[in-house]
């Protein structure tokens, strides 16, 4: 296999969920050193920290709130110190709470916001200003959501905080764009990973619902969302910045 990524450094946040895991395999595959970050304490990174060794790459992995600024920044560095500066950068850490607007509390609504949004923003910046100070090229990818531009009644925090994230793309991308750091959004319609995968998996029926609901009849999977986000940090995309990725399979068509 053509190691594409070899000599560069992916930085991943929520780099324990489903499409973190996914995505940091996929890049390993492709020669790249990869650093991931989660809430989970370190203990319960080691048996992915094992088989991304399978692949005879780096890999680096800090437990860090991304809500937390100064956090983002110390684990940024570290990285640089450890692997080298990262020169793709993954905002993925997400959260969803299931409630309408008159359900959802005022911690929840800050929680989902702060996590979403916030944290993608504290990742990028910080790990943005380390290309500009070594002026290097880059590649920024947020993990957003077909749930951006369509409303979704049960999910409304999670809505707002993806419209969010990609006008935050969009700003950072015609910012970053004279410096070679292209910046875009990949957006997933129904992924058959975290929240959902475990609420399909409980209700089976309401998992052929979904999928029935999608025109080409099909659930995305993680590994499936991971191949696009590697598409999109390929070295011959020299001209695709401040766009979104949309792949939902058809459901913003309906809508």
């Amino acid at each position: 296999m053509d190691k594409v990524f070899a000599n560069r450094t992916v930085l991943i946040s929520g780099g324990l969920g489903d499409i973190g895991r996914a995505t940091a395999l996929e890049f390993a595959r492709n020669g790249a050193s990869i650093a991931i970050g989660d809430i989970a304490p370190p203990t319960k990174a080691e048996a992915f920290l094992a088989e991304l060794k399978l692949y005879d790459v780096a890999s680096h992995y800090t437990q860090v709130d991304v809500t937390d600024a100064g956090a983002v920044q110390n684990w940024v560095l570290a990285v640089e110190h450890t692997l080298g500066v990262a020169d793709i950068i993954i905002a993925n850490a997400a959260t969803v709470t299931p409630a309408g607007i008159h359900e959802i509390t005022a911690e929840q609504w800050a929680n989902e916001l702060n996590i979403n949004l916030n944290g993608a923003f504290y990742l990028t910046q910080s790990a943005t200003a380390r290309l500009l100070a070594h002026q290097l090229p880059g590649r920024v990818v947020f993990v957003g959501s077909w749930a951006a531009h369509a409303v979704h009644p049960h999910i409304p925090a999670y809505c707002v905080s993806k419209a969010g994230l990609r006008m935050l793309c969009q700003c950072l991308a015609l910012e970053l764009a004279p410096h070679q750091i292209l910046v875009n959004e990949i957006a997933p319609g129904y992924v058959n990973a975290g929240l959902s995968a475990r609420f399909w998996e409980e209700d089976p029926a309401s998992s052929e619902v979904a999928r029935n609901q999608v025109p080409v009849k099909k659930l995305i999977s993680a590994e499936a969302v991971a191949r696009q986000i590697v598409q999109l940090c390929h070295p011959d995309n020299e001209h695709m910045t401040g766009s979104t990725l949309l792949m939902d399979g058809g459901l913003s068509l309906l809508t």
